[in-house]
């Protein structure tokens, strides 16, 4: 299928062959018959993409802090390393779409060949086949075409804010910027009885609000503008201003405050400068709502995501709903769109589209709908080379890869490539997009959006895991019961069960490789540790310090289908490595959490202490919090044994000293944590057909005693 996206590091627009999405528990596939583009939000997208490294970092001042700090903690190299590798991730475009259901999942109120209108950033993307979760979709009324029910998204952001304005029938109402946001905002107030004044920079714009039902209206610009409102008004000002303008100026919010009567409401619907005039607001005691998008539900992954709905006695309208109401203006012709439609364009001629976008063709546009073609022929397997190569390369260990998200793209990909040995075969993600990017950057055969295909080729021999955490065991043993070696990223499992599971399906495939992605145990300040305690005879005292950064409440690690706990996802690591340097079996572990009721039952979970006693009698201690200053350094060890003491700071710093002998060694450029390592050592170990049973059940008794 074709998918059209941006790529963020050069603002390259493309229409590209990609494998199409897959179909999730709760939601359905759509065969998109057309979507529209949105001028003002894709164009903010692509300005960004279009800016230089320097001004992409004063537009998203926060991400560029986030590479400063990698730097400091990793080196400068690895931090551009990451970073390029992000910015060469292609976004995709579009959130309003409609078409016909293709496929419907468990729990999805809908069924193969309904028409439905289909919203959400992410999901309505233009693209031939997308994957809506239920509450992103609304079935649409057989009187409406689903060319104007592709408009529902953008009509559910204007619905929301006219909801906003709280407006009554008879009221005067001013709407600043007559673009697509705006023209639809116009005619959604007329159906509510309002009467309308707009004011938009372009006179064109103004007219065709008249055209369409606006009372009147006035370019910004006009002498008279002032006289044009108090005439409307009868001198009063207006009872609600909805701004649908999209500009940095802070000339709408001001002038909103200057024609709204007292105690009216300002909505900002669009994207304007924020400098409010405190006078005029306060003297006129007015209100300023900002209006979030479609309406309640959005950026709420338990709405948007997992179909939870919001009871209608407590959320009259949510962001499905909102949808819904749009599509009935549109059955009871309350809302013209003919007028609003100034281009077509079919898919695959999608990039002229967005020259009028970026402004490369000079000419006015507003409502730019692309349509596509029906009953197309749909490819799983996209292939990537040339000549996809069906049997073995001798000598060569061939590899798939499940997953290709930021850490896989910027860490262990990048990686592996470096890795001898190692033919990249097949690369699955969920989404075709993203599998298509990275199978393209870094060389593979083929791409997918089923992972199955991966392990149905009997090709690959190792299966590389990158995905979230709650796919990582069944994953892993499905990849067993295949017949492939398996790599996965920790954690192993989220649960008890899970590794139980694991442990029963390797028993049955003991022939089969697993490594689990501890890879601080190689990097190379590691190997410096066991080399210089190689020879000791006596018990050792480690502590480890992991000076978490803070996450916020909605990260998908905590998602208790996803990532169930980042305690669970990053604690291991260092289970691990304190394991490893001190080389024998763990026998007693207790942990201590703070207990505290102002904090909830995850924050308590990620500020721990782990003691662990182990067979030689050594011991060990790590503080895992999330409560300290993250400017500091994340990860902070030290070693004692025999007259001996190491310390480690971020595997950038190392100190070791014996007998008042010190030796200091530091990282500048580039901090290794043994990915690089990880991966040779999974790959000569299927070479060599080398599979110790001790090590790997050191990786499941590492897992359990990680699990709280």
């Amino acid at each position: 299928m074709k998918q059209i996206s941006v790529n963020l590091k050069n603002g390259n627009i493309s229409v590209d062959d990609v494998p199409p999405p897959v179909l999730k528990k709760g939601g359905v596939l759509v065969e998109n018959h057309y979507s529209v583009i949105s001028g003002g939000t894709e164009s903010s997208l692509l300005q960004l993409a279009g800016l230089s490294y320097i001004g992409k970092a004063k537009e998203k001042p926060d991400l560029f802090r986030k590479v400063l700090d990698k730097a400091r903690k990793e080196g400068p190299l690895a931090a551009y390393q990451q970073a390029m590798e992000r910015l060469n991730v292609p976004e995709p475009l579009g959130y309003s779409c409609a078409g016909i259901v293709s496929k419907v999942s468990e729990e999805a109120p809908y069924e193969v060949r309904d028409r439905v209108a289909c919203g959400g950033v992410g999901y309505a993307n233009h693209a031939d086949i997308v994957y809506i979760p239920k509450n992103l979709c609304v079935k649409v009324p057989d009187n409406v075409s689903l060319k104007e029910a592709a408009f529902a998204t953008l009509g559910s952001i204007a619905v929301q804010g006219v909801r906003n304005s709280d407006v009554r029938f008879g009221e005067n109402v001013a709407v600043i910027g007559l673009g697509l946001i705006g023209q639809l905002t116009v005619q959604i107030l007329k159906a509510s009885g309002c009467r309308v004044f707009g004011i938009d920079l372009n006179e064109e714009k103004v007219n065709l609000a008249k055209k369409i039902g606006m009372d009147d209206g006035a370019v910004r610009s006009a002498t008279n503008i002032e006289e044009q409102i108090a005439f409307f008004t009868q001198g009063f000002g207006f009872d609600s201003i909805i701004v649908t303008a999209a500009t940095k100026s802070t000339d709408p919010l001001g002038f909103a405050g200057k024609i709204a009567r007292q105690r009216a409401k300002v909505v900002l619907v669009g994207v304007v400068g924020m400098q409010i005039p405190r006078d005029v607001y306060y003297s006129k005691e007015l209100q300023l709502v900002v209006s979030c998008s479609y309406g309640p539900g959005r950026y709420d992954r338990e709405y948007e995501e997992y179909g939870h709905d919001y009871p209608i006695g407590f959320v009259r309208w949510t962001e499905n709903r909102n949808m819904q109401a749009f599509l009935e203006l549109l059955s009871q012709k309350k809302i013209r769109l003919d007028e609003i439609i100034s281009h077509e364009f079919k898919l695959n001629d999608a990039v002229e589209a967005y020259k009028l976008i970026k402004g490369e063709v000079k000419e006015s546009y507003l409502g730019i709908v692309l349509t596509y073609e029906k009953d197309k022929e749909l490819i799983d397997k996209i292939p990537i080379t040339r000549e996809v190569v069906h049997v073995k390369k001798r000598g060569l260990v061939n590899i798939g890869m499940i997953g290709a998200g930021q850490f896989a793209t910027s860490v262990l990909l990048p990686a592996l490539k470096k890795v001898k040995g190692v033919n990249l075969v097949g690369l699955a993600t969920a989404s075709g997009l993203s599998s298509k990017s990275a199978a393209k950057n870094f060389g593979f055969e083929y791409c997918t959006s089923d992972y199955r295909k991966l392990l149905q080729d009997d090709k690959i021999d190792a299966v590389i895991i990158a995905t979230r955490n709650s796919l990582h065991a069944p994953l892993t043993i499905e990849s067993l019961e295949n017949g492939k070696h398996v790599f996965v990223e920790k954690p192993l499992a989220t649960n008890n069960k899970e590794l139980d599971d694991i442990i029963k399906a390797h028993k049955k495939n003991q022939k089969q490789i697993i490594q689990v992605g501890f890879n601080r145990r190689y990097a190379s300040m590691t190997k410096q540790i066991k080399r210089f305690f190689k020879d000791r005879k006596g018990p050792m005292i480690v502590f480890y310090r992991v000076n978490a950064e803070h996450l916020p409440a909605d990260h998908w690690i905590y998602d208790e289908k996803e990532g169930k706990s980042r305690f669970i996802t990053e604690l291991c690591h260092f289970v691990d490595f304190c394991k490893y340097i001190v080389g024998s079996n763990i026998v007693e572990s207790k942990y201590y959490k703070i207990d505290s009721d102002g904090m909830k039952e995850n924050e308590k979970n990620e500020n721990v202490i782990l003691s662990m006693k182990f067979k030689d009698g050594s011991i060990a201690a790590i503080i895992y919090n999330t409560i300290g200053d993250s400017s500091f350094s994340k990860e902070y060890a030290e070693i004692y044994s025999e007259n001996s003491l190491i310390k480690m700071t971020d595997f950038k710093e190392l100190m070791m000293s014996r007998n008042g002998r010190v030796k200091k060694l530091k990282s500048i450029l580039k901090v290794d944590k043994g990915h690089k390592e990880e991966l040779e050592n999974f790959i000569q170990s299927i070479k060599n057909g080398y599979n110790n049973v001790n090590i790997v059940n050191g990786f499941f008794e590492v897992t359990r005693i990680s699990l709280l």
